[in-house]
């Protein structure tokens, strides 16, 4: 069985283009479909943060209208309680030794736009990955935390990978709208990723070797299941 690192945002707003505070974190869904479908599958999952620092749920995430409906809405909340005791006492990004882990994966919500994208520890850790061909799996905006791996030359670990990210028609259309600071999915091209989008809100996986990334949350479940191919080849 593999060991997987979560790496979670621990960011609790994000900052606007009009300077206002938006309270954000992690997406329910999305840490806990893939949570749930990996540990499912027999392999050790372990969540890390950076300072380990107990990452916050976006309340928008567990709200029902969001969520897909009441009971699903339920089911996030009575999962992440059963896991609060993993969340509560998270590994230290800077802190984790690599070789202990097999795949790397983020989940969004718009945490990683305030914290994980400049993240010197998590460049660090996915550079080292990539390298030694580990699995990468980032999806929603989890792919912001990709920014993070420029090598000291300014060399930047994934242009010209194939890739998908919420896109900029789902962020204007669902997400912070025009008051988003900035899109992942812009930063991400500008940096020479090759972005493949999908239909809106829909579930859509590109896999580019090691990489596999998910376009929105609607992709959370299909995501793991890729990595789970990917751990048994």
């Amino acid at each position: 069985m593999a060991n997987i690192l979560m790496v979670v945002s621990a960011a609790d707003s994000l900052t606007m283009r009009d300077g206002s505070k938006h309270p954000t974190g992690y997406w329910a869904e999305e840490l806990v479909v893939s949570h749930q479908t990996l540990l499912g599958a027999g392999h050790t999952v372990r969540i890390a943060t950076p300072a380990g620092a107990k990452p916050t749920v976006d309340e928008v995430s567990l709200a029902a209208e969001s969520a897909g409906g009441q009971d699903r809405a339920d089911g996030f909340r009575k999962y992440l309680a059963e896991i609060d005791a993993e969340l509560s006492a998270p590994l230290v990004l800077a802190d984790v030794d690599l070789s202990g882990y097999d795949a790397i994966v983020m989940p969004g919500g718009h945490g990683p736009m305030a914290d994980l994208f400049e993240d010197a520890d998590l460049g660090r850790l996915l550079i080292e990955a990539n390298k030694a061909g580990k699995v990468i799996a980032p999806f929603c905006h989890g792919p912001a935390g990709l920014l993070s791996a420029v090598d000291d030359a300014g060399n930047f670990a994934f242009a010209g990978r194939r890739l998908t990210v919420f896109t900029n028609e789902e962020e204007l259309g669902g997400g912070t709208g025009e008051n988003t600071p900035w899109f992942v999915e812009d930063e991400l091209k500008e940096k020479g990723s090759v972005v493949e989008n999908g239909a809106a809100w829909s579930s859509h996986v590109v896999r580019d070797g090691n990489l596999i990334s998910g376009q929105n949350p609607q992709s959370s479940e299909d995501v793991a299941k890729e990595v789970l191919k990917a751990l048994a080849e």
